[in-house]
């Protein structure tokens, strides 16, 4: 009894001295939770006031919040009473493990810190890159998410983002269009191209400058390619094209322009045979 009392005693002398340090370490970690969560508010105000680059916002705040929760794990671990040095030893021992096994995630954090400062793309931007294309919805610290046209989310890592090629269709206003057309060789070309400048001339979206464009693009044997280059601002660039190919189609059909219909040719060969029965059946 008198060992098990002893036990007992100091058992109550640790839980005395440890209470303290507990009550520290649960205050420490509402407080900073508290503080994390009022942070990522007043920056999630910021980004939808657009007073500021949302792009740019969203990735600082995504690695403050990382590295405000590493360091409260830190500050509570200390309070606790472990020591901060045996706590970054530990650390230095895993690191080299932890850097090896993390190699594919730094690249990304380094591409998404390329792809702040660089800009190649911002959120609300029209992107296609990587065999996908879609609309940037957010750049996290490792992934950049886009929402394609059939409403799917697609994650891209930033590494192999910033690496590849990136074609951004919202960088600049204007964007100009390169539609073929083909008519027969039988066609008047002074009378094709007076037509399709009609056209282009009643769409009060295609700009004037820079100055549309008819041209010959090539001759084949079936017909011949007309290039129409004109410009239109970002936004009506679709229904600006698909426009186009209504009220061109319908000009032709009232000037009687023909378009090339696709032609085949088949050829059926009798096999030749001595016997007239024979040919006769096969004919047959």
């Amino acid at each position: 009894m008198e060992v098990i009392n002893e036990y007992w005693q100091k058992t109550q002398n640790v839980a005395i001295a440890f209470w303290p340090h507990l009550l520290s370490a649960v205050l420490t970690l509402v407080i900073g939770v508290l503080i994390i969560k009022i942070f990522r508010k007043i920056m999630m105000r910021l980004i939808e006031n657009k007073k500021f680059d949302a792009t740019l916002l969203k990735f600082v705040m995504d690695v403050l919040i990382w590295t405000f929760r590493a360091l409260l794990f830190v500050s509570v671990i200390t309070k606790l009473g472990v020591e901060t040095s045996v706590f970054v030893a530990a650390i230095g021992a895993a690191g080299l493990a932890i850097g090896l096994s993390l190699q594919g995630s730094l690249a990304n954090f380094a591409g998404g810190l390329l792809i702040i400062l660089f800009k190649p793309l911002r959120v609300g931007d029209y992107i296609e890159a990587q065999g996908e294309s879609g609309t940037v919805a957010a750049i996290f610290i490792f992934s950049t998410k886009i929402i394609t046209p059939s409403n799917q989310s697609v994650y891209m890592p930033n590494g192999a983002l910033s690496n590849g090629i990136i074609r951004n269709f919202s960088k600049e206003m204007q964007r100009r269009t390169d539609i073929t057309l083909s008519v027969n060789h039988n066609s008047e070309m002074h009378q094709v191209k007076s037509i399709i400048a009609e056209v282009i001339k009643a769409d009060k979206r295609i700009l004037s400058t820079p100055e549309p464009l008819v041209l010959i693009k090539d001759m084949t044997s079936e017909a011949i390619l007309i290039s129409v280059l004109a410009w239109t601002t970002n936004a009506e660039f679709g229904f600006v094209v698909s426009d186009f190919y209504e009220n061109i189609k319908k000009a032709f059909r009232d000037n009687q322009i023909s378009i090339p219909a696709l032609r085949r040719e088949i050829i059926i060969e009798k096999k030749s045979t001595d016997n007239p029965a024979e040919s006769k059946n096969s004919f047959e």
